[in-house]
């Protein structure tokens, strides 16, 4: 199983804007969540990442580490 490169971290325009909305955090925010402690227990189904923090989850994929979204956790 590949882990996530932190270095290789990124979105696209879209994806900042769906970050922004969904979770209300700035792309740079995300980014300084991101730590290695963090990612560790990110789970893989399929083709993404789902990594959970106590508020929200990302979604990352795979190959590209792209950033695809955030989600506020509902199971909270």
């Amino acid at each position: 199983m590949t882990k996530i490169d932190i270095q290789k971290l990124h979105t696209t325009e879209l994806g900042k804007e769906r970050i922004l909305r969904n979770i209300g955090l700035t792309l740079d925010e995300v980014l300084a969540w991101c730590t290695p402690e963090n990612l560790a227990n990110a789970e893989q189904r399929g083709k993404n990442w789902y990594v959970y923090s106590a508020d929200f989850v990302l979604t990352i994929n795979v190959k590209s580490h792209t950033i695809i979204t955030g989600h506020k956790r509902r199971d909270c």
